[in-house]
């Protein structure tokens, strides 16, 4: 069962990523955001994506510098999980948690461990601050706070996350694979999934039957 596979092969007891992956995940942030990169811009899968898996996909991105890029798609639902059954499958209270936090489909890497997007009212130790508007944390403790009611205003879960290599997101949108708009937290951590992909398009201003022409930038 996804509740097993998740809590026993992905979750250890007090973190939803390793030291080490926390870490890159940091370091990508830190890196100098020079012009051109766009952390905290939402990707808009374009009509011909190649790749099933973000067909229609909106992803925010989370970091995007010269070593390659990470973020997380917001609107596709997992529904094989609530938030209160993992809780209790990792062990903590849910107590008279409503499932306000709804668990997403990150991206195809490393499918199992979660990451917590959020608004930047709620910040740790573990806390990488995007912009002024989200933030993303990847522990436990951050679980815990939004079943105590003490976490972020606004937040999602995602399990896994989207990846690229070097180069290869900025190759993708050249190639016509993705537009990127501005993100925004209505569209972000609003509640209908699948409206998402056609609101994200529709901040972009462009005709859906011109967009295999445009070079993917807003």
């Amino acid at each position: 069962m996804i509740h097993e596979y998740v809590r026993t092969r992905y979750l250890a007891p007090r973190k939803l990523v390793s030291t080490a992956g926390r870490a890159y995940f940091h370091h990508m942030a830190d890196v100098d955001n020079h012009d051109g990169y766009l952390s905290g811009q939402l990707l808009i899968a374009m009509p011909q994506m190649s790749d099933p898996r973000f067909a229609r996909s909106v992803v925010y991105l989370c970091a995007h510098n010269a070593d390659g890029a990470m973020g997380l798609v917001v609107n596709r639902r997992l529904g094989a999980l609530s938030f209160k059954d993992l809780l209790t499958q990792m062990g903590l209270e849910s107590g008279q948690v409503n499932d306000r936090i709804r668990l997403h489909f990150g991206g195809p890497v490393e499918s199992g461990r979660g990451f917590v997007l959020h608004t930047p009212d709620y910040q740790s130790e573990a806390t990488m601050c995007v912009d002024d508007s989200f933030a993303m944390t990847a522990t436990l403790d951050v679980l815990r706070e939004i079943a105590d009611g003490k976490g972020p205003v606004k937040a999602m879960l995602a399990l896994g996350y989207a990846g690229w290599a070097a180069g290869q997101l900025d190759s993708e949108i050249q190639n016509n694979g993705w537009l990127h708009v501005p993100a925004d937290q209505e569209l972000v951590f609003g509640e209908d999934d699948a409206s998402k992909w056609e609101r994200a398009v529709a901040k972009v201003g462009i005709d859906l039957s011109l967009l295999s022409s445009e070079s993917g930038h807003a």
